[in-house]
């Protein structure tokens, strides 16, 4: 709780936490508006394909972006001003940056960045989840061998989740799940680029004004946002992932602690410890009142056996905590999350705390690509949010056994053989060129692998 004291010393010495951006976005732009007014952050430099883009990025959230700019690297270090650039490896290497923020929704980028970062004895906050997801568990052993943090993005869903579910298990409670709520109807799962704006209520003319992307927006939709934002909670906390995929129950926030719950007792959980999303629509399309639609939340009951949790129950009770019918498990939620905004709590915490704000543990859930309609021989595949293949969450025990191809690396590969609507795709269904992602991939999967064979 003394984060801002501890920037503020930092900026009275004369040495503020220097932090690289890597992709001058949405996320990263909203990093951009309050960076600028965080003692003790120094923005040090913005490594983006288009420079201009990253100079309007900083127009645009309130620097004087011509005052701003610094001519080099040293020039940025030793005077507060901005190194603008291309090239993401010179940001990498630049003198005296202490954390890198890789914002750039690329797995393949967010591979290679970390693999620097590590190598440049730089922390990572890593923004990009779908490269977290894709090879996050093997990137934090390397960074925790160097001595260096590996951290999820706070203001992001899964770090949020990560703070609640380390929040409740501090307080001495069981996790019984966490997740978050999105807009969800099974018939999503097949959405394409092409249809997505007719969900959010746009017209393709308006999507286009406001520069909304349509491939993104879509994997927000038909599930495989959250799926990836789900396995990376998996790996992060310990928390089970459904094996037969996420469930999108809908409830209101005061419905949390009766729907997610063991069907057991009730609820639409498999068992106690897993993650999920609720969904703020019915299915039959009818809106959830009080729905969770941008927050997250947690349900958890006294860890307690043979009844010895009464007090804690009737303490849920006195001070109106939302619970089940029962008054055993109980729920809290965050409304909202502020995304990018949030995100010098992850910078902070790296370089001043050593700590990171959610980092992957294990490999425990995974993305698999799922086919959104019949594919035939020689077929491109075109990714997340795409017109060929959505993220289906798996546990990493499953997606080891049937060799299912990772949502992150299911994209510009051509499939070797015909696969059937809604089968899950495995690596031997496509011929997947060598990369670093795919290196870096596979050698998690042999660790993770071999662990599991020992165990």
């Amino acid at each position: 709780m003394n984060l801002a004291a501890k920037l503020i010393r930092r900026a009275e010495e004369g040495r503020p936490v220097r932090a690289g951006l890597i992709g001058a976005g949405k996320f990263g732009s909203m990093f951009l508006s309050q960076v600028r007014t965080t003692r003790g952050l120094h923005l040090m430099a913005i490594a983006d394909l288009s420079t201009e883009r990253a100079k309007a990025a900083l127009t645009a959230t309130g620097w004087d972006a011509d005052a701003a700019v610094a001519s080099s690297f040293e020039d940025a270090r030793k005077s507060g001003r901005v190194m603008l650039v291309e090239d993401s490896e010179a940001l990498i290497r630049a003198d005296g940056l202490d954390v890198v923020i890789d914002a750039t929704g690329s797995p393949a980028a967010g591979i290679r960045h970390a693999l620097l970062a590590a190598e440049h004895g730089r922390h990572i906050v890593m923004v990009n989840v779908e490269a977290d997801v894709l090879a996050g568990p093997l990137l934090a052993q390397k960074f925790e061998r160097a001595g260096l943090v590996y951290s999820m993005a706070y203001g992001d869903q899964p770090a949020l989740v990560c703070e609640m579910v380390d929040w409740a298990r501090a307080c001495g409670f069981r996790v019984v799940a966490a997740g978050k709520g999105t807009k969800y109807l099974p018939s999503y799962h097949a959405s394409t680029p092409d249809t997505v704006w007719s969900h959010y209520g746009l017209s393709p003319e308006e999507a286009k004004v406001a520069g909304m992307n349509p491939q993104m927006f879509n994997s927000f939709l038909d599930g495989t946002k959250s799926a990836i934002e789900m396995a990376a909670i998996a790996n992060g906390t310990g928390l089970k992932a459904p094996r037969g995929g996420l469930e999108f129950p809908p409830a209101s926030v005061h419905e949390l602690a009766t729907v997610l719950r063991p069907k057991a007792d009730g609820g639409a959980l498999d068992e106690a410890g897993m993650v999920e999303v609720v969904s703020s629509l019915r299915r039959d399309g009818s809106q959830v009142e009080n729905d969770l639609r941008w927050g997250v939340y947690v349900t958890f009951e006294p860890a307690d056996a043979g009844g010895r949790g009464d007090y804690a129950r009737r303490c849920f009770r006195e001070y109106g905590v939302s619970t089940d019918p029962a008054g055993r498990v109980a729920a809290l939620w965050r409304p909202s999350h502020l995304i990018g905004l949030e995100l010098g709590v992850s910078v902070a915490s790296a370089a001043i705390r050593g700590e990171a704000t959610g980092s992957p543990t294990a490999f425990r859930g995974d993305v698999a690509a799922c086919a959104k309609k019949p594919l035939a021989e020689g077929e491109m595949l075109d990714g997340e949010g795409g017109f060929t293949v959505w993220g289906r969450l798996m546990t990493a025990e499953d997606s080891l056994a049937q060799g299912a191809l990772p949502i992150g690396l299911a994209h510009k590969v051509k499939l070797k053989r015909p696969v059937e609507a809604g089968a899950i795709l495995r690596w031997d269904d496509v011929a997947v060129p060598d990369s670093e992602a795919v290196r870096v991939r596979r050698e998690m999967e042999a660790m993770f692998g071999e662990r599991a064979a020992a165990a």
